[in-house]
């Protein structure tokens, strides 16, 4: 589905990545882990045009990503949940989901996927008047993906969703993120709290100053003894 290839971006006269390659196969949640700074955020950007590399492939079902204007690629079928939610502040929660879908052309199904956003986030019906600005963190983080549900995505990136949450709404966070999988949506995570996310991957990969350091299963990289010692306390 996603396969990046020999990707190199560089802000300036830095090289933030240093011609990676990684695949997220449909159907699986695969995870980069690593510390800050090690450009976890950066390869996110890459992929869903927000920054164009120096050189390298980003393939989207056979699509070259980095060909493409970035305001289509939500039409070719991935999302972005941004690091910071980033919602719409002055904007009510139905706006925020309505504006989620606005490339499509299937208007018909609109009110139908807004429906099962409501099912997925009870919270979010009940809020579904209430601006977005006004939502608590973990609300503003269930919003932000259920917006990037509302572009019927095949593949969702998701940028650090835990971040500054209770222990009580990662764990939900989490659940959500395997119902959607199991729903059809394949993942590429990003996330500091590498083993909550390690937990849900299918394979995993370690980023480190820009390059992939490890790679293998979920449950592979959580028994490995460097990747427990680097970010799992062990």
């Amino acid at each position: 589905m996603l396969k990046v290839e020999n990707l190199v971006v560089r802000y300036g006269m830095i090289e933030a990545i240093k011609g990676i390659s990684f695949e997220v196969r449909d159907g699986e949640i695969v995870t980069l882990i690593g510390a800050n700074g090690a450009g976890k955020t950066t390869t996110m950007h890459a992929v869903s045009g927000l920054i164009k590399p120096v050189s390298g492939t980003i393939l989207l079902n056979d699509t070259d990503l980095t060909r493409i204007p970035n305001h289509r690629i939500v039409s070719l079928g991935l999302a972005q949940v941004p690091e910071g939610r980033r919602v719409f502040a002055q904007q009510t929660v139905a706006e925020n989901l309505t504006l989620g879908a606005y490339a499509r052309k299937d208007r018909s199904s609109v009110q139908a996927d807004m429906d099962y956003v409501y099912e997925l986030f009870p919270r979010l019906k009940e809020r579904q008047t209430q601006l977005a600005g006004t939502l608590s963190g973990g609300e503003q983080q269930m919003l932000a993906m259920g917006r990037a549900l509302m572009a019927r995505p095949s593949i969702m990136l998701l940028d650090e969703p835990s971040m500054g949450l209770s222990p009580l709404l990662v764990s939900e966070i989490f659940s959500i993120i395997e119902e959607i999988n199991r729903k059809g949506t394949t993942v590429l995570l990003v996330e500091q709290n590498a083993k909550r996310a390690l937990a849900i991957a299918d394979r995993a990969y370690v980023l480190e100053t820009g390059n992939i350091t490890l790679e293998g299963t979920g449950e592979e990289l959580s028994r490995d003894e460097r990747v427990q010692k680097a970010y799992l306390g062990g």
